[in-house]
């Protein structure tokens, strides 16, 4: 780790993600533009159990992943359906190709114009018949927990290391920035505490970001493999990458340059 104050110039933005519709597949973007609340357009949608009220996720839905979001220019998602349907912002038609298509009684809402979301993952990561736990996501938006996540590629290659045979896809963490870096290992760890310089933002990166059965889960041209997560547990304690909040708002584009201070 630099000393104190130093400036550590890392390599580049290598991605970009966004996520319209909490725990739908995502939209690769050449630019984001960063928020006071996070990433603009970044998980703002959710769908919604009539049931019981809860938010719906990849943990509990899995098929949820097979489906895809991206905004449109008014800023309400585009949803694509496994089957091609293209959905087309909030509505009776979208609740009810939706209710259709997960079997259940749900409705598409705006995370600005509801309750902080409830959602549920199980205890063991690599068990879905395991205890189910409820959390509360921050008001605003559908974020597990923080604002951004931002996940290095030297990471992603040490877990490769330890478990070859595993498909180590970027998709599997859903990050908002990729960033490239040389070398093997989690080098987030070292950020936390300090602030990211990416483009005109800033980012305070403030804790390791605590993964869960949705890195297992198939997704297209991704089989479901919960040594993926056993090997992150094995390593690294389960966790990768860092969860950051938005401290100097603006854009962010591939190939700036990441510097830690």
């Amino acid at each position: 780790m630099s000393a104190p104050g130093a400036r550590l110039r890392l390599v580049r933005v290598a991605q970009l993600w966004r996520y319209p519709v909490k725990s739908l597949g995502g939209e690769r973007v050449s630019a984001l533009n960063l928020v006071a609340d996070g990433v603009e357009g970044d998980r703002a949608w959710g769908i919604l159990d009539r049931a019981d009220g809860r938010i719906l996720t990849g943990r509990r839905e899995p098929p949820l992943l097979f489906a895809a979001a991206r905004s449109g220019s008014d800023g309400k998602p585009l949803i694509t359906l496994p089957d091609g349907r293209e959905l087309v912002g909030p509505g009776p038609a979208t609740d009810e190709a939706l209710s259709a298509w997960l079997g259940k009684s749900v409705t598409l809402v705006s995370a600005a114009h509801s309750d902080a979301g409830r959602g549920e993952y199980f205890a063991d990561a690599t068990d879905d018949s395991s205890r189910a736990i409820e959390w509360t996501m921050p008001k605003g938006r559908f974020v597990d927990l923080a604002a951004v996540l931002v996940l290095t590629t030297a990471g992603l290659r040490g877990c490769a290391a330890a478990y070859p045979g595993g498909a180590w896809d970027v998709r599997r963490f859903r990050p908002n920035v990729l960033v490239e870096a040389e070398g093997e290992g989690w080098i987030e760890d070292e950020w936390i505490g300090r602030t990211l310089h990416v483009g005109a933002a800033r980012l305070a990166a403030h804790s390791r970001c605590v993964r869960c059965t949705m890195v297992n889960r198939a997704q297209p041209g991704l089989a479901r493999d919960v040594e993926i997560y056993r090997t992150l547990s094995r390593v690294h304690g389960g966790d990768a990458g860092a969860w950051s909040q938005v401290t100097g708002q603006g854009a962010l584009s591939l190939g700036d340059p990441v510097t830690v201070q």
